[in-house]
């Protein structure tokens, strides 16, 4: 748990708020990002870089040994889910209860299971409305 906090920490500044996630995502993450939110997350390297980046694994690794950044799109949608992963870490009190929840369908989420809606940034932004949601008590 304690590495977890310790690398969301890392990308405070990053993730306080839409203006900071724009900023740091026009100038392109390191691959070093996509392995730290691999190591909160849980997600299998290759099924992240796949799914949800639709880059393969190699590509990154080349991108890692290039120095290469992630482009804009990808660099936001892996700030997004380091912000969603923090405030679902805070809402559910720890990471397992987070992961569990996310695999189940909401009801605020029309029963879809949250992390099928995370290939997008919208899909994003609609499961950290319902942790919000949660967070208040509104679970109807």
């Amino acid at each position: 748990m304690m590495n977890q906090e310790r690398i969301l920490s890392k990308y405070e500044n990053s993730i306080k708020d839409n203006i900071s996630i724009v900023n740091h995502s026009m100038k392109g993450l390191s691959t070093a990002v996509f392995f730290d939110f691999v190591e909160i997350s849980g997600i299998n390297k290759n099924q992240l870089a796949e799914e949800i980046f639709e880059i393969s694994l190699k590509t990154i690794n080349r991108y890692k040994q290039d120095q290469k950044k992630f482009n804009p799109r990808n660099s936001e949608l892996l700030l997004k889910l380091l912000a969603l992963y923090k405030k679902g870490i805070f809402v559910f009190g720890q990471l397992s209860g987070f992961k569990q929840w996310l695999l189940k369908p909401a009801f605020g989420l029309g029963g879809k299971i949250p992390y099928e809606l995370m290939i997008t940034g919208t899909g994003i932004d609609l499961i950290l409305e319902e942790l919000i949601r949660i967070e208040y008590g509104d679970l109807a």
